[in-house]
């Protein structure tokens, strides 16, 4: 008989836990117990709308007409593209259940060992590149207001500036989930009426009556629509964490309360300030976002503008720093939760310093944007399929057991049917997508239409239910192979 632990080494490591706001979470990955478990679904509205309320939203909306859509054409992406959202809320029903981190749950759908590759890509190296993109956007309005104060417009300037916005945001993180719960209720409030007042003087000088020069037809405006359908979906396709900010929620808290307050957090205002953003390019030069957002306000009213893009970004990337120290946990990297943040940490501001110092800003965010969802699409569409395979059914003791034989041990530590449709769907994606650092040979084929999100999507997720299927390694009624249940076939329990 085995028996489960209720933490893992990496919990052992962080000691005694704190979930007060105002105090250092130190918690990890281990379970959250019945009695930490507090609050209702809906305050998970506040905690996605914060970081959604975005200044790297106008830059999105604005890119939509730069390449040359209408403003109805661009308004339908916005719409449809952060419907999407939907799959963020989905799999966050799985935290409450399984008490413990997205990427512990993870395990189910790609093995124990499987899970630490996997969890490098999309845990460390792709969270690093958003807090990267992210405290990019905050940093270039951080390094105009320096300027505009008086202070030389040098490289040494522009790196304090950066590291000063990504310790902010890492101390959010340190302090976690409670002080994000309580934080976010307020700043949701502050930034939407900031950003509101942006609002007000966009839509002032908005050219309602605009049409593009030369309005695109026929494959020219097929290729913009899935140009932008993949910006503005690749957001949303990129919340993998969402579990980790529902884990505290009680274990019967209803699945379709989190899915909806989660999503509806996140979408209203990603459709409400992208739209915005588009709306700014009929009568603004927006190549360069800051500048021309500048100018049409008044010039007290700059500063607050400027701080509330940093606050923004600070909500955004403390979610994800976050969310990513929990993935090195995850990999079995021995560190307590705290320095984890650090780590991820640190990684994120050398990335943004080659951004900011070295290449374009809006450069950097499509083609970051673009380019990401050929793995963020499938891992998202594999995550989906299997919440919805074992009917949202984890049990987190099972899924922090690690040893050989474990529940979710599969063929030598790897879920085989996990990592093939990760693949297959990560390579369907790359032969769809159009960027400019790449164009996929099918895209080129098609006219250069980008499809790379339905179709990456797609095929991860017929692959992993056809093979999962095939291979009986997800049980139809749910959760996982234990106990008296019957292995699946090819599982040995002492590979």
């Amino acid at each position: 008989m085995t028996t489960h632990p209720t933490t893992t080494s990496a919990g052992d490591l962080d000691g005694h836990v704190s979930e007060r706001a105002g105090h250092p979470e130190t918690r990890g990955i281990d379970l959250v117990p019945d009695s930490d478990r507090t609050g209702r679904p809906r305050q998970l509205f506040a905690v996605w709308a914060a970081p959604n309320v975005s200044y790297l939203s106008f830059a999105v909306g604005a890119t939509l007409v730069l390449t040359g859509l209408s403003l109805p054409q661009a308004v339908g992406v916005i719409l449809a593209g952060n419907l999407l959202w939907i799959f963020t809320g989905t799999i966050a029903a799985s935290g409450p259940v399984a008490g413990t981190s997205g990427s512990v749950i993870s395990r189910a759908f790609h093995g124990v060992l499987g899970n630490k590759a996997v969890l490098v890509l999309t845990g460390w190296l792709i969270a690093a590149a958003y807090l990267a993109l992210n405290w990019s956007a905050a940093s270039v309005a951080g390094i105009g207001l320096a300027v505009r104060m008086g202070l030389p417009d040098t490289p040494a300037v522009d790196a304090t500036v950066i590291c000063l916005i990504a310790g902010g945001t890492l101390l959010i993180a340190i302090y976690g989930y409670a002080t994000i719960v309580r934080l976010y209720a307020a700043l949701s409030i502050l930034l939407a009426l900031v950003f509101l007042v942006v609002t007000g003087y966009v839509l002032a000088e908005a050219d309602w009556s605009y049409t593009p020069a030369e309005p695109l037809k026929g494959t020219g405006l097929a290729v913009a629509l899935g140009i932008g359908f993949t910006i503005v979906a690749s957001t949303p396709l990129s919340y993998s964490n969402s579990p980790d900010l529902a884990r505290y929620l009680p274990r019967g808290s209803s699945p379709v309360a989190i899915a909806g307050w989660t999503a509806l957090g996140a979408y209203l205002p990603s459709v409400v300030f992208t739209s915005v953003g588009a709306l700014a390019a009929t009568s603004l030069d927006m190549t360069d976002p800051q500048a021309a957002l500048e100018s049409i306000l008044p010039g007290w009213f700059v500063p607050v503008f400027v701080i509330a893009v940093v606050v923004n970004t600070m909500a955004n990337n403390g979610m994800t720093a976050y969310s990513a120290s929990l993935s090195i946990q995850s990999v079995g990297v021995r560190l307590a939760r705290i320095p984890a943040v650090l780590t991820i940490g640190v990684l994120g501001t050398a990335m943004t310093l080659y951004a900011i110092l070295v290449w374009d800003f809006l450069t950097s965010v499509n083609t970051m944007l673009q380019l990401v969802v050929v793995v963020t699409g499938p891992a998202m569409a594999v995550a989906v399929t299997d919440l919805v395979m074992r009917r949202n059914r984890y049990d987190g003791a099972d899924l922090l057991e690690q040893e050989r034989g474990g529940p979710f041990w599969y063929h030598r530590g790897v879920h085989w049917s996990g990592i093939l449709a990760l693949v297959t769907g990560g390579l369907t994606s790359l032969m769809w997508v159009n960027t400019s650092f790449w164009i996929g040979p099918i895209a080129k084929v098609m006219g250069d239409f980008d499809l790379a999100i339905p179709s990456g999507m797609g095929v991860a997720a017929a692959v992993y239910w056809a093979s999962s299927r095939i291979l009986r390694t997800v049980p139809r009624r749910g959760g996982a192979f234990s106990g008296t249940d019957v292995r699946p076939s090819g599982v040995s329990g002492g590979s």
